[in-house]
């Protein structure tokens, strides 16, 4: 099956980059797939996107960007992408209902990230009931409350300054004695009032029924193994993302975190892309990527759209140069 364009990915960047591929007139699928949606699918209220002055729920909001997509034109398959051949043109990206592979004169790796969790018994059962894993996306609805952040890198330390803007009190929870962030991180966590640490512990479970009402701690040094209990409202995870780019290993250049990497400007040594200063190229000309799986700083369904929006318009300014 031939297409102009094939989406990897179904969130918010690759949704947008549908409706922008699909709107410019250009054959676009999208493999999205078997749990669709990106991380909005487990998110409960999402009040931070505009045009819902309401907000709305984080799954009808994907249900939404699906059927604009669907409505000019775009083929969704919720299905898994099991590989890809990008070293040869057309490329080929296989899904696991498609044994022939689709064809598509350029790709669009929108695959996204996914939050690191700590697996905790109740966790999972708990995420938007009082766990998250996004202080930017949820610190509102912990006004005046109690909320515990999990972690100690430069991450747990953004998420802490920003629930304290809204929280009663922010209590860290980290297994170690120090922090592995940045000192000047830690300098701004640690120096607001609400703020406080509790070292060398870890949470084992998260309490609560239709909500969070606590956690429980364990020591991990000194009286090792002793289990409390402590009363908060909210759990927020921030141990890490990890990018879903494993099928791409050996296909696109990743960096150290294994985030897909961009190629702009002065790459004359990989073909056209670097001479036409493409902004959203990857190491194959012809492979754009948005969103999640090359941005792990902002991780917001706004900047999500934003980068699909930008791979689409470059995917067919590239394919009308190339024909």
């Amino acid at each position: 099956m031939n297409y102009d364009v094939i989406i990897i990915g179904s969130g918010p960047a690759g949704l947008t980059a549908a409706i922008y591929a699909s709107r410019d007139n250009l054959k676009t699928l999208v493999v999205g797939g078997a749990k669709w949606g990106g991380q909005l699918m487990l998110t409960t209220q999402v009040e931070n996107y505009p045009g819902f002055p309401e907000g709305l729920l984080g799954p009808d909001l994907m249900e939404r960007m699906k059927k604009q997509a669907e409505r000019f034109g775009t083929e969704v398959r919720l299905e898994d992408v099991t590989r890809v051949d990008f070293g040869k043109h057309p490329f080929t990206v296989w899904g696991n209902q498609e044994t022939q592979g689709y064809q598509g004169g350029a790709v669009i790796v929108a695959a996204g990230a996914d939050t690191v969790w700590l697996g905790l018994p109740n966790e999972q059962r708990l995420i938007g009931r009082g766990v998250s894993s996004c202080a930017p996306c949820d610190a509102f609805f912990f006004k005046d409350k109690k909320v515990v952040v999990v972690g100690g890198g430069d991450t747990a330390m953004e998420e802490a300054q920003t629930l304290a803007k809204f929280a009663s009190e922010v209590t860290i929870v980290h297994r170690r004695d120090s922090f592995r962030a940045s000192k000047i991180m830690q300098d701004r966590a640690l120096s607001l009032p609400n703020v406080k640490v509790y070292w060398n512990s870890a949470v084992i479970d998260v309490l609560g029924e239709n909500h969070v009402t606590g956690v429980k701690l364990r020591r991990t040094v000194g009286e090792v193994g002793e289990v409390r209990e402590l009363a908060i409202d909210g759990v927020f995870v921030a141990i890490g993302h990890s990018p879903n780019t494993k099928i791409f290993e050996g296909q696109l250049e990743l960096d150290e975190k294994g985030y897909v990497k961009k190629f702009q400007g002065n790459q004359g040594d990989r073909g056209d892309q670097g001479k036409s200063g493409f902004q959203t190229m990857t190491s194959v000309a012809g492979v754009f990527v948005a969103g999640d799986v090359h941005d792990y700083h902002f991780r917001q369904a706004i900047t999500a759209a934003g980068f699909g929006c930008m791979a689409a318009m470059e995917t067919s300014r590239w394919l009308t140069e190339k024909s």
